[in-house]
């Protein structure tokens, strides 16, 4: 009983946090407390400052010869890759209307690792469980921007190009965040000491004003008739997805700190930029908010089951 217990505790202890701040957006913006301009505000604040901050420090601090775990981050860039193309062969056998085939392929593979995912392996590992994240996130989530924009050219009611979809992955903040710490890193330059004080400043407001603004958004809550497709979505990214992912890692022999990544990642909830990106190519937008909304409730749960399982089998 004190060994679940113990269990129990750890899980929370991830989770929990999590929790209280999305509780506490969602009771700030209830009770008028904040507004939706400071949702939007702080979001594109987090989005274009806070997590490339973030993610620069932490790669930038990373000896990459020595501690960039390369298998884990060659996994989660073929693994995504399988778990999209069985979505899409899924899709479009049992999504109807075929327009929204996109919208459900996106929101059951596209991960919130930014803001979320970071924030559930700082709860469960401190600074070794961002190091270890931080590469995997930069790189992913290059993976995800390509497959969103080929998943999502089925719906489109505007045009978007190869060459649009180049130059939006090349100037995604999170990328030149990374790819800017990637010199510092390997030629092991010293920065100085205000100046990585400064950025530290800036990370150290990225993962609670993200997680608070998540919250509050008006469409987590914005659950509309779109049920049948939400749930398929939901379900495979709450359950399906993740259980790929760690069934993979443990055949392989991840463990450790490898498979709590990988399964604090793959669990975490849709990414909500996959609704402005849903949006702004003419698809299914309330589609896209509904299946943001029920995983990022649901993955508070599934979330915990997950730390709980692989803490009990000694694998975390």
């Amino acid at each position: 009983m004190s060994d679940f217990l113990q269990i129990l505790a750890f899980s929370l202890s991830v989770t929990g946090p999590i929790f209280v701040l999305l509780a506490l957006g969602i009771l700030l913006i209830r009770i008028e407390f904040l507004n939706d301009a400071f949702v939007d505000i702080g979001s594109r604040l987090v989005f274009t400052l806070g997590l490339p901050a973030l993610l620069f420090l932490n790669v930038s601090k990373a000896n990459l010869g020595e501690s960039a775990d390369l298998a884990l981050v060659g996994y989660g860039l073929l693994m995504t890759l399988v778990v999209y193309l069985l979505l899409e062969y899924l899709a479009a056998k049992h999504v109807s209307p075929a327009e929204d085939r996109g919208v459900v392929v996106q929101g059951a593979y596209r991960s919130n690792m930014g803001i979320i995912g970071l924030a559930l392996c700082a709860n469960a590992y401190g600074d070794r469980g961002l190091v270890a994240a931080s590469l995997y996130v930069g790189l992913v989530t290059i993976l995800f921007n390509v497959l969103a924009v080929i998943t999502l050219s089925r719906s489109r009611l505007r045009k978007q190009g190869w060459g649009r979809m180049l130059k939006g992955i090349v100037l995604n903040p999170l990328i030149i965040g990374i790819i800017l710490a990637f010199p510092v890193s390997i030629g092991n330059i010293a920065l100085p000491t205000a100046l990585l004080r400064s950025i530290q400043y800036v990370a150290d407001l990225t993962l609670p004003l993200a997680l608070i603004c998540t919250g509050a958004s008006p469409n987590l809550m914005a659950f509309r008739a779109e049920i049948r497709n939400t749930l398929l979505s939901s379900g495979f990214k709450l359950v399906v997805v993740p259980a790929l992912f760690c069934l993979g890692g443990i055949a392989l022999g991840f463990r450790g700190i490898e498979l709590g990544v990988l399964l604090l990642m793959s669990s975490a909830p849709t990414a909500a930029a996959s609704y402005v990106m849903v949006r702004a190519m003419g698809a299914n937008a309330a589609l896209a908010a509904n299946i943001i909304a029920v995983t990022t409730i649901g993955s508070l749960v599934t979330t915990s089951l997950g730390i709980m399982l692989l803490r009990a089998a000694g694998l975390m």
